[in-house]
């Protein structure tokens, strides 16, 4: 079982069969709150469906294209955060999350975010980062900004949430630019003290 400690509250490990159900149950308690950003939230109608999420995972992670994680605060499972597959040629990789409601707040996400994009810099060597989110989602827009990361700019009609489009802001970060931020962080660290 793959674990990443990020802090003394939050680590993340790989989704794993057992996670199934919890996953699910997690999912379908906060049904009503992702459904309002994320469009495969109706196609998950059983934990069936998650497990099936769970192999795809597996496969992902076997054709060396990055994994999909359980975010776990306190030791309880809070959401999912993982990479959508890695572009090895262009080396970069679009990020993607979601935490249950009760979660929120607590910079769970943040925290997560930045470990995974750390690693996809530093172990992966990739050379961009990617996050969309969608016009209106402000909390995760938030997470993305305090990152670093740039808003580039808008997809229009990128995505098909029940019914209708909307439009995606594309955020998105170079290893130079989180190095540069990484200096700043360290430089800021060193003058607290």
């Amino acid at each position: 079982m793959i674990t990443f400690t990020v802090d003394d509250e939050v680590f993340l490990r790989i989704v794993q069969d057992e996670d199934a159900e919890p996953l699910f149950n997690l999912m379908h308690a906060n049904r009503k709150h992702l459904r309002r950003w994320l469009p495969w939230v109706d196609a998950n109608s059983s934990v069936e469906h998650t497990r099936m999420f769970i192999k795809n995972t597996k496969e992902q992670r076997r054709s060396n294209l990055g994994f999909q994680a359980g975010i776990w605060f306190r030791g309880t499972l809070a959401g999912v955060i993982g990479y959508h597959p890695i572009d090895w040629l262009n080396k970069s990789v679009e990020l993607g999350y979601w935490i249950g409601a009760e979660f929120q707040g607590k910079g769970i996400v943040t925290r997560s975010c930045r470990y995974l994009v750390d690693y996809a810099f530093r172990e992966l060597r990739l050379h961009r980062v990617q996050i969309r989110c969608a016009v209106g989602n402000e909390r995760s827009c938030a997470i993305i900004e305090r990152l670093g990361f740039i808003r580039e700019g808008t997809a229009r009609g990128a995505e098909f949430l029940y019914g209708r489009y909307v439009d995606l802001i594309v955020f998105g970060l170079t290893a130079e630019e989180w190095n540069a931020l990484d200096a700043v962080r360290a430089r800021n660290a060193a003058e607290r003290l």
